[in-house]
């Protein structure tokens, strides 16, 4: 009989592959790195891990900074990610160093001061002979990967490349160009037992609690915990309209009425008062916090991305503290309100199955990209039922402004309608004779 076909595939000079994982933790990290890194190795291709993102890639210099195995990277073997997919953190850590810092626009990739720390991070690669780069994280880290992408375009035609694949990561779900991404349904479970646990303390001491969530600019985690978590109402950026509006002259641009917000949710309590009801629990997407008046927010903070520290806010204490005293205003009576953040908690979870077979499917995506289509500049998604998909960076980042945009919930999607009629409406009779509707 003759020998069975070889399959071709077009990477095969792909052999030796490093991977970084770059910006917040999230559930499933190690089921992306692991099933990312065996499906290399069983294939005969060396893989390294880099520790804490780009932090020691971006320091790289081939005299006084070269990087060495075990402290700045691990090769990994077999036992290194044996038994992994369902394990808490991060195996490799991570960090969000930002090697791209003050590339703003196309042209400053060919400015040698502003890619320093691009042409380091590129350096230590061709140094460790690395043929393609894995990079694992959010909207920030894809953005540090088409700058590593384009940054190759402008060097000699000769000089060697390294061919760039990335993998969809963040709690938040705000990506375009992928449905979910893994940690998001873990995150959402954790966060809703969390808010189910402050519901039934609000039943029992007749009080509400404001629950603060991560979910950055867009509110798909705020939503999912409300819905799971049986919320009496969510409220993220998309909400943000019309007289929760008001015109900030300090910005020049509409900014969120806080006064206008504390008496939404006072509304709230007092329609669920006349029912009956003495207790709630309300979810606000941390991303409001951004759109606060620019006096409260302009010495605030930032990451290494530009980012406000939104954590410094602490939305929902502030927002508490405010519905407390307008609520004795109204009504001379007091109501216990509390408020909190939820999202750190969930970072670092055990992971859900659900993105257990996502985060696993992308890493295997990752091999698949490189090594069977040998893709450059693409990320890995999936669509359907786990199907594999690939998207050019070109289709995913601003050409003009390098940046990545925010895919926030479309208001009136279905996904919007749910969450609007799983909460407590204020301006809805409801029948309350025996046999008729309950309302929460």
């Amino acid at each position: 009989m003759p020998a069975p076909v070889k399959p071709i595939r077009k990477g095969d000079h792909i052999r030796r592959v490093g991977i970084v994982f770059s910006g917040g933790p999230a559930p499933a990290a190690n089921a992306v790195i692991s099933s990312a890194a065996i499906s290399f190795m069983e294939d005969d291709r060396q893989v390294i891990g880099f520790f804490h993102g780009y932090t020691n890639l971006e320091d790289y210099h081939p005299v006084t900074h070269r990087l060495l195995p075990d402290e700045h990277y691990r090769i990994f073997e077999e036992k290194d990610i044996s038994g992994l997919r369902n394990s808490r953190g991060i195996v490799i850590g991570t960090a969000r160093a930002n090697p791209g810092k003050g590339i703003e626009k196309p042209e400053d990739l060919a400015d040698p001061a502003k890619t320093t720390r691009l042409r380091n991070v590129y350096n230590a690669l061709v140094d460790l002979e690395i043929d393609a780069l894995i990079s694992i994280g959010g909207d920030d880290t894809l953005k540090t990967a088409n700058f590593l992408h384009e940054y190759q375009k402008r060097l000699p035609e000769k000089a060697r490349r390294v061919q760039i694949v990335h993998l969809p990561k963040t709690i938040d779900n705000d990506y375009k160009g992928i449905d979910f991404t893994f940690g998001f349904f873990t995150a959402v479970d954790v966060m809703a037992k969390e808010l189910q646990n402050l519901r039934a303390d609000a039943i029992a001491t007749s009080s509400y609690f404001v629950i603060e969530t991560m979910g950055r600019k867009a509110g798909w985690l705020s939503y999912g915990v409300a819905i799971a978590g049986e919320a009496n109402l969510v409220l993220a950026v998309e909400d943000i309209t019309g007289p929760l509006l008001f015109d900030d002259k300090d910005s020049g641009e509409p900014r969120l009425s806080l006064e206008a917000l504390v008496d939404r949710i006072v509304d709230l309590i007092s329609a669920r008062e006349r029912r009956g009801k003495h207790y709630g629990t309300i979810v606000l997407a941390e991303g409001l916090a951004e759109m606060l008046p620019e006096k409260d927010i302009k010495d605030l903070p930032r990451d290494e991305h530009g980012h406000l520290s939104l954590g410094r806010i602490d939305l929902g204490k502030l927002v508490a503290e405010k519905v407390t005293k307008r609520h004795e205003k109204r009504t001379g009576r007091k109501k216990k309100c509390t408020g909190l953040q939820l999202g750190y908690e969930s970072r670092c979870a055990p992971p859900h199955a659900f993105d257990v077979m996502l985060g696993s499917q992308l890493g295997i995506g990752a091999y698949r990209a490189l090594v069977e289509e040998n893709l450059d500049g693409h990320m890995v998604s999936v669509v359907g039922q786990l199907d594999l998909s690939y998207v050019p960076f070109k289709d995913l980042v601003n050409p003009q402004t390098l940046k990545t945009e925010v895919r926030l919930i479309e208001v009136g999607s279905d996904y919007h309608r749910l969450a609007r009629f799983l909460e407590t409406r204020t301006d809805k009779i409801v029948d309350w004779s025996p046999g008729r509707r309950h309302e929460r």
